[in-house]
């Protein structure tokens, strides 16, 4: 696949699965959509390996990667489809795009990668204002969509997390044999949730199992591979826009198709965030960046 194609794709995947991840879940519950989810995607990625001769390292290191990526992804899924019950699917990408800001926050910490400017610590900011803002009108409703605000939070600080320590191992390993590897430790994990916590379901919906198939071969075959593929391609400031542009696609697309309304207050959180990354991201290249980052790298220990 070419460049453009892959970073078209990858958008329309981004935009389209948080609406996927709720539909997923109707007249099954959550716990059945995201452990389906998980199998058909492993079993897919696990054919596409034996297709393509690749190879799945089993040694010490490559077991350590699994399990950390796999615990990450079981984590952050689970948060984000037990809240997709409680707010507009469009809202999970809003809060996903803090992502970039919260994964180098964890780098800093972590990796002592010490790249925060003053440009940084303002793009920074304002993506924070922006959760409070959308946190607020969770908080508003009369529903229990703060909780639902506060999960997908809770999950996007994990998968966070997860890619600075992936980063930390430093490893070589193809994307796709992380991605199977990973889903080989976390998809057990689902299937256990699912059977302490819910029973098999009596029907299920042509919406619900399309729904279930998309994500497991769009959005964890196909999807994450792809963005791989484009950080290997591209330099990091142009895959970042693809997190500038996914909020408000998302929330479009929740509207057109599943009728959701978007309140003043939500595009106002969804413009502080996107505004912030954009100033966290590009800031750098402002005339007066230079002379901020100067002034921040030459401050006392």
């Amino acid at each position: 696949m070419s460049v453009p194609a892959a970073y078209l794709t990858v958008i329309i995947i981004w935009s389209t699965t948080p609406l996927a991840i709720q539909w997923s879940g109707i007249g099954v519950g959550y716990e059945f959509g995201v452990a389906a989810r998980m199998v058909i995607g492993l079993l897919t990625l696990l054919l596409m390996i034996r297709i393509k001769g690749l190879p799945l390292p089993r040694n010490s290191h490559a077991r350590k990667v699994y399990l950390v990526s796999g615990l990450s992804i079981f984590i952050a899924m689970s948060f984000v489809y037990w809240s997709a019950q409680y707010i507009p699917s469009g809202w999970i990408s809003v809060i996903f795009g803090l992502s970039p800001i919260i994964t180098s926050a964890f780098a800093t910490l972590i990796l002592r990668d010490n790249k925060l400017t003053t440009g940084r610590v303002t793009g920074m900011s304002l993506g924070l204002l922006g959760l409070v803002v959308v946190f607020a009108e969770g908080l508003s409703l009369a529903d229990a969509a703060w909780m639902g605000v506060a999960g997908v939070t809770i999950g996007t600080v994990s998968q966070s997390l997860g890619a600075v320590l992936l980063q930390k191992l430093k490893t070589d390993i193809a994307a796709i044999s992380i991605t199977t590897g990973s889903l080989i430790v976390a998809t057990p994990l689902f299937l256990i949730n699912f059977m302490l916590m819910q029973s098999w379901p009596d029907n299920i919906s042509t919406v619900t199992l399309l729904s279930i198939l998309y994500l497991a071969v769009m959005g964890s075959a196909i999807g994450f591979p792809l963005y791989f593929y484009l950080l290997k391609n591209l330099n990091a400031e142009r895959v970042a826009l693809i997190a500038l542009i996914t909020p408000v696609t998302a929330l479009l697309v929740g509207a057109y198709l599943n009728d959701e309304v978007i309140s003043t207050r939500v595009w106002l959180g969804t413009a502080l965030i996107v505004a912030g990354l954009a100033i966290y991201e590009y800031g750098k290249h402002l005339p007066f960046a230079k002379k901020w980052q100067i002034r921040w790298n030459q401050r006392p220990l």
